[in-house]
């Protein structure tokens, strides 16, 4: 496999942890149709950005978007944001062998009422990322 499909994986992979599954959010990766999601869930982007230490590292920024139910306030999406907190700000994980991502710290963003559906309210959090792979 190629670096960026590594990336994907291994970035997606930290979800499918069993600490995070007890969470009970489901996330889904970006462009992915998710059927019947429910009024709360996140998509998940990677954006690989410049180039690591060597030619399986790279670095960027993941993007998770945070949808919950409109019209209820900030609340949950601020909850669901110190959340992902605890699993990535500042961590550095190792979903595979040979494989570690470090995390930098995160920021959030409101984005609003998302257009494909009113009844999800959206929010952004942005988390750097470095990625290094042993060759």
């Amino acid at each position: 496999m190629g670096k960026y499909l590594n990336l994907d994986q291994n970035i997606l992979a930290i979800f499918g942890s069993a600490s995070w599954l007890d969470e009970g959010i489901s996330v889904y990766p970006v462009n992915f149709v998710a059927m019947n999601a429910g009024s709360e869930f996140l998509k998940v982007s990677v954006i690989p950005s410049g180039s690591g230490v060597n030619l399986n590292s790279v670095s960027g920024v993941m993007i998770v978007d945070i949808f919950v139910a409109s019209g209820t306030g900030p609340s949950r999406a601020s909850e669901i944001a110190d959340k992902l907190d605890t699993y990535l700000s500042g961590n550095a994980i190792s979903p595979a062998a040979g494989v570690s991502i470090q995390l930098g710290s995160s920021s959030v963003r409101p984005l609003g009422l998302d257009p494909d559906n009113s009844s999800l309210y959206r929010t952004s959090y942005t988390i750097p990322f470095n990625y290094f792979e042993v060759m």
